[in-house]
């Protein structure tokens, strides 16, 4: 009977576990529905982009004082979470602070978790004000509005709880340390919890045991479900920073990716040996699609984008067309994206692995021709995202595909094409006329 406590949590750990592959298994399939893009160039400047933006934080201070909590909330989740091996052994072994052996650092390490566990309550809480009573305007635009802003929400309840439980179970641990009582040795530094020990001081010994049992099973068990609800979640950049950063772009942001099928074209053009009149190539492969409508079209690292978005709209506050009344946000963009593909996955299950249409596309169904033309391609919002998405990728890919598949650039746009074309300027003036107007008086 000793040993039914540690069966149930091996079965509730590896449950947790298995559920959670499971989904970073579908995770992994969705993102490599996306085309092909070679990564393996610059693996140092890759790296360095990586532990520099993702673990770093740089780009979060940038605006100081969320960038400041974030890395409070962020440090502290993380570190605090390492007490999770010993709470493992713990709970596969019925052992009871196992690392308890390493004296005055165990202390250290006790003492500094509830630390930044008091910090991490504090954080959340101003966050939790900053979204619910301040209002800050970049969460109450349109897309946040429903399951977005309600997993903002439940994110900080999580970890609150989490936190607090945390607290608690040390508080209990505390007190009964205190009372001697056996199973429960003298270890670690409690600088908060030691505050609300007090609380349990007219308890019962056995009381005592079931409020720290209880706070010990619902802090684990609430990690392991919080795991499993990254994935449906916003809080899976938590995992996708740190891939993200190092296979984001690192070509210059105002430098577009040329068409290889456009180029060997215009090459074509440009060569006095090439014959105009002759044949096309019988084996020439068909020329691939050009651009984007759907996510399948996408190269993988923009649908990984998608997955990574924090949602913290820093992208739609600098973008100036969103400023001034468009209905362009580069954060709705990537969670259009996210949504499609998440559709699109569910599609590939229900079908046994195979992708059937469904009459409906990421251009259109998501994505509106207006969003794409308010861009200015100025790449704010490429500059803004804290952790290296490229929003505006998508839009260029989007905006190709409308124009090379479709000819369905806005009337100002083609009459500017076909002046180029004419007069070899974006006026409608032969190029004969350009200097009239230094004759006029």
């Amino acid at each position: 009977m000793d040993y039914i406590p540690n069966i149930i949590f091996a079965i509730v750990l590896f449950a947790g576990i298995g559920f959670f592959a499971k989904n970073i298994k579908k995770l992994s399939r969705n993102i490599k529905l996306g085309k092909a893009v070679d990564t393996s160039d610059n693996k140092s400047q890759r790296w360095n982009n990586m532990f520099r933006i993702a673990l770093g934080q740089t780009k979060m201070v940038v605006r100081p004082i969320p960038g400041i909590l974030h890395i409070i909330v962020y440090l502290g989740f993380i570190i605090i979470n390492l007490e999770v091996l010993e709470i493992i052994i713990d709970g596969l072994f019925g052992t009871h602070r196992i690392f308890a052996f390493l004296g005055g650092f165990y202390s250290f390490l006790i003492g500094s978790f509830e630390i930044l566990a008091l910090l991490v309550i504090i954080a959340v809480v101003v966050f939790w004000i900053r979204r619910n009573l301040i209002k800050l305007k970049r969460f109450l635009n349109p897309e946040m509005s429903g399951w977005p802003k309600k997993d903002g929400n439940l994110i900080l309840y999580i970890e609150l709880v989490l936190m607090v439980l945390f607290l608690t179970m040390n508080a209990s641990d505390y007190q009964l340390q205190q009372m001697d009582v056996a199973h429960y040795t003298k270890a670690g530094a409690f600088p908060v919890s030691q505050f609300i020990a007090p609380l349990f001081q007219e308890m019962s010994v056995s009381s005592i045991i079931v409020i720290e049992r209880s706070a010990w099973w619902l802090h684990i068990v609430g990690i392991l479900m919080f795991l499993n609800y990254l994935y449906y979640s916003k809080h899976l950049h938590i995992l996708l920073a740190f891939p993200n950063t190092y296979f984001g772009r690192l070509k210059p942001k105002g430098q577009f990716d040329n068409l290889e099928a456009v180029t060997k074209e215009v090459r074509l053009m440009m060569d006095p040996s090439a014959d105009p009149f002759a044949a096309p190539d019988e084996n020439a492969s068909v020329p691939e699609k050009f651009g984007a409508s759907d996510v399948m079209d996408l190269k993988w690292v923009q649908l990984l984008n998608a997955y990574t978005c924090t949602e913290c709209g820093r992208c739609t506050s600098e973008c100036p067309a969103n400023q001034t009344g468009k209905k362009l946000s580069p954060r709705k963009i990537m969670m259009d994206t996210r949504d499609r593909l998440e559709e699109v996955g569910k599609n590939i299950d229900a079908n046994k692995g195979e992708f059937v249409a469904d009459g409906k596309q990421l251009l259109g169904d998501y994505i509106t021709h207006e969003e794409l033309w308010a861009c200015t391609s100025c790449n704010a919002c490429v500059e803004a995202c804290p952790v290296s998405i490229d929003p505006l990728s998508i839009i260029m890919d989007m905006r190709q595909y409308l124009v090379m598949e479709q000819s369905a650039a806005p009337s100002d746009l083609n009459n500017m094409m076909g002046n180029i074309e004419n007069n070899g300027a974006p006026w409608p003036f032969n190029q004969m006329d350009r200097l009239n107007w230094s004759k006029e008086s």
